[in-house]
């Protein structure tokens, strides 16, 4: 077979950003134009779907509805019902049962991992089962990896005897997650004794591909102090939550090299003061061999008023809500370098209305600030300050507003036959006017979505909105067919060519709706 020679394809300059339609890109494919790199491809036909989802012509379709008395969990291409224990694809034109499990142990929690097909360095994961996508399902004795395609179980680990565990957390995710007990309470026979049993409750990391065992701690309170209530693992920092609403943040790498008495791995002999075992197996499960027996350094302690602190941004800030009733309903924008606040960092959404407003960092990797309302969205930058190298300002990107209007005349007619009116102030979230619920960020098209709730007090209609990511201009409405009552909760998720409606129904009962992206045929 000859070789056909190579296709001379002009190059723009570099740095000029150029765009390119649906058509150009599928010409370009099947004229072997194209990246050999999967990431590049993968780019180019998300490309190529954001062009078509947003013609005039295509439109959403409610294909799916089911019902369920549990909570109903959505992640990348899945839906589970049961806690986990059925799952659906929502992958195919309409989703398809892909396995049900039996019921034994309640599935306390559970964490999605989807791998690349090597690793570090390029080299391949050892089991041809570690490259496919799995679920982590929590029992609160036991740590199972079930394929994400069948539920086939192709791990297990005992956790313990003695301890009850309830949740799941990414450390670094699809690195390193944690696992939580419950919190520790004082047995009757402790309190008659007056023994202080001082440990708030016990976390296990691990590894995946493959899956490791990496340690286990107690959080105790004589070390971290007496007002620690909860704790959490995130990006390799420890975070300890204080009743006294404050937090302080320390570092695991610093812990894990002092502290660790002993290197373990799944199936390995353990010998711990004592106690002897095999990691991951029962009775005995996975052991402490991380003793913290004095305070860690702090690397960063703050105290707030509410929502708790957030961290993130370029370069890093935090947002935080200072501990005094003056600073109530405003959000601090501060450098998680020295404490310094942002030039215009206090971010205040006046408004009436009886749902507060919420501010997160962008999921992207832009380091934006997203700060949300009933009426308002605005999308915020953290620039270096003209004045001064060191510090920043807060300014604004662009701003996404409600159709509304708030002076609404209301007629009267007196007792003589004379008609007045009376104009007067609407509330923000009010039924009649359109009204903001969610701020959801679509990563692979690159689009903010945004529920948008419009109707009576009674009933309401609920429009998914299409934002572009870099400059917020609509691009496509999207009606959801079932109506939204507020007093019940609601989650929306956008997934590709996916719409998915989760409610909590009347009765403690929990649906799901799916719509699909399709052309409109004229």
């Amino acid at each position: 077979m000859c070789a056909l020679p190579a296709r001379r394809v002009q190059r723009h300059h570099a740095g000029v950003r150029t765009s390119k339609n649906s058509c150009y890109l599928l010409c370009s494919r099947s004229n072997g134009i194209s990246s050999n790199d999967i990431g590049r491809l993968l780019g180019s036909n998300l490309k190529i779907l954001r062009n078509i989802m947003l013609q005039d012509d295509t439109e959403f379709i409610k294909v799916w509805r089911k019902t369920s008395k549990s909570l109903i969990f959505y992640e990348s291409g899945w839906i589970y019902f049961d806690n986990y224990r059925c799952c659906y694809s929502s992958l195919l034109p309409q989703p398809e049962l892909l396995y049900k499990l039996p019921k034994t142990e309640k599935i306390e929690d559970a964490l999605l991992c989807q791998c690349p097909l090597t690793f570090l360095n390029d080299t391949v994961l050892p089991k041809a089962s570690d490259q496919k996508p799995c679920l982590l399902a929590l029992t609160k004795d036991w740590l199972y990896r079930l394929s994400a395609e069948t539920g086939k179980c192709l791990e297990h680990v005992y956790l313990s005897s003695r301890l009850k565990f309830r949740s799941l957390g990414w450390d670094s995710c699809q690195e390193t997650f944690y696992v939580k007990s419950i919190k520790n309470k004082q047995t009757v026979l402790e309190q008659q004794a007056c023994v202080d049993n001082d440990i708030l409750m016990r976390l296990a990391i691990f590894r995946v591909f493959p899956l490791d065992f990496v340690g286990m701690l107690e959080i105790s309170k004589k070390i971290f102090g007496k007002t620690a209530v909860d704790v959490l693992l995130s990006q390799g920092v420890l975070a300890i939550s204080h009743s006294s609403k404050h937090v302080k943040l320390y570092s695991f790498e610093y812990i894990l090299e002092k502290f660790r008495v002993e290197k373990l791995s799944l199936g390995q002999q353990w010998d711990i003061n004592g106690s002897r075992g095999i990691v991951g197996e029962a009775p005995f499960g996975v052991p402490v061999n991380i003793h913290i027996h004095e305070c860690p350094p702090v690397l960063f302690e703050m105290s707030y008023l509410e929502s708790g602190v957030q961290i993130g941004g370029h370069p890093w800030h935090y947002i935080y809500t200072p501990n005094h009733k003056r600073h109530s309903g405003t959000h601090h924008i501060c450098s998680i370098t020295d404490g310094t606040l942002a030039k215009n960092g206090v971010q205040e959404m006046r408004f009436d209305s009886v749902e507060a407003d919420w501010i997160f960092f962008h999921p992207d990797d832009s380091g934006r600030i997203v700060h949300a309302g009933p009426s308002t969205i605005n999308v915020l930058k953290i620039m270096a300050d003209p004045g001064c190298d060191w510090k920043y300002e807060i300014v604004a990107d662009f701003s996404i507003t409600a159709a509304r209007d708030n002076n609404v005349p209301e007629v009267t007619v007196t007792a003589s036959g004379r008609t007045v009116r009376r104009r007067f102030q609407l509330l923000d979230d009010d039924p009649g006017q359109e009204s903001f619920r969610m701020v959801k960020y679509e990563d692979e098209i690159d689009l903010l979505a945004v529920v948008e709730i419009t109707g009576t007090e009674n009933e309401g209609q609920a429009h998914l909105r299409l934002h572009d990511n870099k400059n917020g201009l609509l691009m496509k409405r999207v009606p959801l067919k079932e109506p939204w009552d507020v007093t019940y909760s609601h989650e929306v998720y956008f997934d590709r060519d996916t719409i998915i409606h989760t409610v909590q129904d009347k009765g403690n009962t929990f649906s799901c709706e799916v719509y699909k992206m399709k052309r409109r045929s004229d």
